[in-house]
């Protein structure tokens, strides 16, 4: 019997569409509750180099567009909260590590989305080694390999 998973209400967003095709609304959604554990209303926005900067340099002051930006606004009981991914620093990680693009969105959403339950990689190495863990079996539960195993695709 599968397992149930937590309602979500989401939001997908395309500033930048060049992989618009790729990630349709039933994909994103699918990944992203995949790493839900409570309810969740989750806006997801693929942007361009421009604003993936803007953004970065205003919340984290960095200068430079990230793969992935989290904001969350609520835990509980609901996770609120939105996922910013930079479609061409996605597309340039995915071909510099050899990586499918497709697994490698997910894995950032599926990152993002434990960023939004509170799981943290950058306070001390048991929570990294916590939030990498859950990573991996959300991925295997979806069909993709460990995303930091040397050469995963």
């Amino acid at each position: 019997m599968p397992v149930a998973r937590p309602e979500l209400s989401l939001s997908l967003q395309f500033a930048d569409p060049r992989h618009r095709a790729l990630l349709p609304r039933h994909k994103v959604a699918r990944f992203v509750r995949a790493a839900l554990e409570r309810p969740g209303e989750i806006t997801v926005r693929i942007v361009g180099a421009e604003e993936g900067q803007t953004l970065n340099r205003e919340y984290r002051q960095k200068d430079y567009a990230t793969n992935v930006l989290t904001f969350d606004y609520a835990d509980e009981p609901v996770v609120m909260a939105d996922l910013v991914l930079c479609a061409p620093v996605v597309e340039a990680e995915a071909a510099a590590n050899g990586k499918d693009l497709l697994a490698h969105y997910a894995h950032l959403l599926v990152h993002g989305t434990l960023h939004a339950q509170g799981y943290d990689h950058e306070d001390s190495e048991e929570e990294a080694e916590a939030m990498e863990q859950r990573e991996r079996e959300v991925m295997a539960a979806l069909g993709f390999a460990d995303p930091y195993a040397e050469g995963a695709a």
